[in-house]
């Protein structure tokens, strides 16, 4: 595993003169993406912003609505559309694009909670599908100018899924049931489904 240290390096090469610089950090549920992305942006300080993918989960409002509440996380239950148009505002660096950020203790997110200006070069995006080759989330991958995937054993992720759960105040077998019927689920189509990155963690 490369440490921080080397990974910025690689970056700051990687964006050489580049006046903004997309980082698409992907990997499985449990993987350690949120953790990268913060540990870099602390790294690399005022001129770099973190911008999540969950921003872009569907309410559940509609998941309700369509019979998917049960699957939420799962690649159909985001705005991979809108996720794509932000992108590419994002790409062109116009000025102070308004975000929104995924409010996990509330389960929605919030409009508008962070603001990317347009003088920040370093964009981390972060989230599970970055890679996947399915339709529509396929169309991201043009927009990253360098790609991160956090590689690790599904055991581990398990291990960290679970005790994610039990966090928000699951009991044992409430929290097997939301790693196991769904998290375990997403992280396969991840690793088996993503495009390979141009740097594995």
């Amino acid at each position: 595993m490369l440490d921080l240290t080397t990974t910025i390096q690689v970056l700051r090469r990687e964006a050489g003169r580049k006046k903004r610089f997309i980082i698409g950090i992907a990997g499985a549920p449990g993987s350690g993406k949120s953790t990268l992305a913060e540990a870099l942006h602390q790294a690399l300080g005022a001129e770099s912003i973190v911008v999540p993918m969950d921003g872009f989960h569907f309410d559940d409002v509609v998941l309700k609505a369509r019979g998917d509440l049960p699957r939420k996380g799962a690649p159909h239950t985001f705005d991979v559309a809108g996720f794509e148009h932000l992108l590419k505002r994002i790409k062109v660096r116009e000025a102070d694009i308004a975000i929104p950020v995924f409010d996990r203790s509330q389960e929605l997110a919030r409009a508008g909670a962070s603001i990317i200006s347009a003088d920040a070069r370093f964009i981390l995006v972060e989230g599970n599908y970055l890679l996947l080759k399915h339709k529509g989330w396929r169309k991201l991958r043009p927009l990253f100018d360098f790609t991160i995937f956090l590689n690790v054993p599904e055991a581990e992720l398990e291990r960290r899924l679970l005790a994610r759960w039990r966090g928000f105040g699951f009991d044992e077998k409430g929290a097997r049931e939301k790693a196991l019927g769904n998290d375990i689920p997403n992280a396969k189509t991840v690793v088996r489904e993503s495009a390979r990155a141009d740097l594995v963690i």
